[in-house]
């Protein structure tokens, strides 16, 4: 017995010690705090990075036909290098000395880049139009059908991207994944993710719009479907570590071919003299519906129990079903592929109709702009004023 109460008492403080490692340290700072500051600096990523996508748009539209989107795929290549490179390191740095060297590097080095922004060649004193004559260019490019009908298509498809919110929390409890074994699925990540962008630079880049997204959205359902298996412990002799790993980095890959075919398209819809903002809004309707389908994905969760209590005591039934629905859903995007233009050439027709302008679908494009611009701006303030308003830990 008195073994027994001298094991007990041992488990009780290996567990007490357990808990007290998972609370702040009392200089930490508050959520409110953390969040407000990574809100001031994704404020200046963003400004920079609308700069860097204008000078590429502008760039871009000067390109022989027969080269276009050369450029944009070499940029991009060059941004997810970097990501690749920066993503190994900061995992290391972050796991070896704390978050603290991590966040000095990110104010850092972004002044490393003031030299050369500072002798940027642009041509200095040219005409700029005003704010009203560049409003007047955008509805008229809003209006026209060859921009509503394919950024609305990007819009839906987005939307419907509704991943398995609970996958990370199955992962980790139920097949007991470590720390380390969920970074390297971030490293890895990055590097299918470069290779999916230099796999469409080199070879993908003369396929039609259309095909590109239906192998790669029927590609990414197959993969989704593998996650099934997983859940039920079928993984084909492979260590279940290492079968989630080729399923989950696989699907990067995949979202690497299907990055550009998009971006490309927005340049050529963006008009001269306009870029910055034109490029700046389209990107924003596909952001925003990632916002979309994130909050979606978080709803989906109360359908069934997907809780980590039931997951861990065995019940993993309403983890299946939650996979086969947002694998449906996620492929169902493929309804919509019609409203997609073929190819560059089709566009191009598209736009030149002069019969293919429409007030109504340009405000309806415009009204889904800016709701969805409001409700990412209401739910990051409510993310910082109340967090785990939408029931996530």
């Amino acid at each position: 017995n008195d073994d027994d109460g001298g094991n007990q008492n041992n488990n009780e403080d290996a567990m007490n010690e357990n808990i007290f490692s998972y609370q702040p340290s009392d200089n930490a700072p508050s959520i409110q705090f953390l969040s407000l500051t990574l809100l001031v600096f994704g404020t200046g990523f963003w400004f920079a990075d609308v700069m860097g996508d204008s000078i590429v748009a502008e760039k871009a539209k000067l390109e022989p036909e027969d080269m276009r989107g050369q450029l944009q795929s070499t940029c991009y290549a060059c941004r997810f290098f970097g990501l690749m490179v920066a993503t190994p390191i900061s995992t290391y740095l972050y796991s070896a000395y704390g978050p603290a060297i991590v966040v000095k590097l990110m104010a850092l080095m972004p002044l490393m880049m003031l030299y050369p922004i500072a002798n940027l060649f642009e041509v200095k004193n040219a005409e700029i139009k005003s704010t009203r004559e560049q409003c007047g260019e955008i509805w008229t490019t809003v209006c026209s059908r060859a921009v509503w009908q394919p950024m609305g298509f990007v819009y839906i498809y987005n939307v419907l991207q509704v991943g398995n919110a609970a996958w990370r929390e199955f992962l980790m409890s139920v097949l007991n994944f470590e720390d380390w074994m969920m970074n390297m699925f971030l490293v890895v990540a990055t590097v299918l993710l470069y290779l999916g962008v230099m796999a469409y630079k080199y070879y993908f880049i003369k396929w039609s719009w259309r095909s590109i997204y239906i192998v790669t959205t029927s590609l990414n359902a197959v993969l989704s479907m593998l996650q099934i298996l997983l859940i039920q412990g079928i993984t084909f002799g492979l260590s279940p570590f290492i079968f989630a790993l080729g399923d989950d980095i696989f699907m990067e890959f995949l979202s690497g071919v299907q990055f550009l075919p998009t971006t490309i398209m927005m340049v050529h819809l963006c008009p001269s003299g306009s870029e910055g903002a034109s490029y700046a809004m389209f990107t924003t309707v596909s952001n925003c519906a990632g916002g979309v389908a994130w909050s979606l994905s978080t709803m989906l969760l109360g359908i069934w129990d997907v809780s980590k209590d039931t997951m861990v005591n065995g019940d993993i039934s309403g983890m299946t079903k939650l996979t086969i629905l947002t694998t449906g859903i996620q492929t169902a995007g493929l309804l919509f592929v019609k409203m997609l233009p073929n190819t560059k050439e089709d566009l191009a027709k598209l736009h030149a109709d002069p019969y293919s302008g429409s007030r109504i679908g340009g405000a309806i494009f415009l009204t889904i702009t800016v709701m969805s611009v409001l409700s990412a701006v209401f739910i990051g303030l409510l993310n910082i004023i109340a967090p785990g308003w939408a029931g996530e830990s």
